[in-house]
């Protein structure tokens, strides 16, 4: 890239001189002026067809040939110059970004840019969480070029496509490809791939469902359903749709629910919710303990309950607490 930058570079001192020495031959030559020869010399090198500005002795035609050829040829390498810079620099932000893909580590993958895929990328995004988007369309690379993402632009369904973003490292992927048996092809490469790695796909069909579930994926969506669910709920309870809009999505309130787990290590793991400065320090609250492995879940859950490894927290309160919370 630096190399064809320097080249581009002279040939375009090259034809700056070439500009100054037609303009001084012209001056010299013919006896014109600054003005008319500057402008014999560029209609010349551009090849634009204008009439000459004077009639030309033999001398000058001579002159004039020699300059047409020169600069054209100079005029061509530039061309060529300017056509490979632009080709290695496209070569240059892909590599790039392959670059940056690769040192992600616990991030999330998402299978398809379309109308769900783009909402998808701006939660993640505002969680400020790590991700990279597999999308096949051309005319889908753009509007991800123009969003700044980090895209791989083969087949969500094929092992190299997904090992080429991670799926060995990621903890997410979810699937909202165009197609229903994609979806399924992708969930079922995904879990051969890293079978700890968390599904959630979509399905527009409902026997599709099964089908997803059994290629592994951990969550089915249909957003018909979840729409007609969302849509009802604003219409029979929409003071509790609108607090759910404000601790999931909303942008303005700093509030939200958050998942926590306790990890190895954590201080809150063997001490009780009322040993724990959740209220005092982090201003949170406790709404549910869960742990699929062990099949707990407990609402509301007492000062009492005592607090283990691997036990999900669902929490309620400002974002920054919630993430100091999570590495507590």
């Amino acid at each position: 890239m630096q190399s064809s930058l320097k080249q581009l570079l002279q040939a375009l001192i090259f034809l700056f001189i070439i500009v100054c020495t037609g303009t001084a031959g012209f001056m010299y030559i013919e006896g014109w002026n600054l003005i008319d020869s500057l402008y014999m010399v560029i209609i010349s090198i551009t090849t634009t067809g204008f009439g000459e500005v004077h009639p030309l002795s033999k001398s000058g035609e001579i002159f004039t040939m020699v300059l047409v050829l020169v600069s054209f040829a100079v005029v061509i390498y530039v061309g060529g110059i300017g056509i490979q810079i632009l080709i290695e620099s496209k070569i240059f932000k892909r590599r790039k970004m392959e670059k940056r893909i690769r040192k992600l580590e616990n991030h999330y993958i998402v299978c398809g840019y379309g109308r769900m895929g783009t909402h998808i990328c701006e939660e993640l995004l505002h969680a400020g969480a790590d991700f990279v988007v597999i999308e096949n369309n051309s005319v889908n690379h753009i509007k991800l070029d123009e969003a700044g993402y980090l895209y791989d632009t083969g087949d969500a369904s094929q092992d190299e496509t997904l090992e080429r973003v991670g799926v060995q490292k990621a903890c997410g992927l979810v699937a909202v490809l165009p197609t229903d048996p994609e979806n399924v092809f992708t969930t079922l490469t995904a879990k051969y791939l890293n079978p700890k790695i968390f599904v959630v796909a979509r399905a527009v069909e409902e026997e599709t469902h099964p089908k997803l579930f059994k290629a592994g994926a951990d969550r089915v969506i249909n957003p018909y359903e979840l729409g007609g669910v969302r849509m009802a709920s604003l219409l029979l309870r929409p003071g509790v749709a609108d607090f759910i809009e404000i601790v999931s999505a909303n942008r303005n309130i700093d509030l939200q629910i958050e998942e926590i787990v306790v990890k190895h290590g954590s201080k809150m793991d063997k001490k009780t919710l009322a040993e724990l400065p959740i209220r005092t320090e982090f201003n949170a609250i406790i709404i549910s303990i869960q742990n699929d492995e062990k099949g707990i879940f407990i609402y509301n859950p007492k000062g009492d309950t005592i607090v283990d490894e691997g036990n999900k927290l669902m929490a309620i309160g400002e974002r920054a607490n919630l993430e100091k919370l999570k590495v507590y």
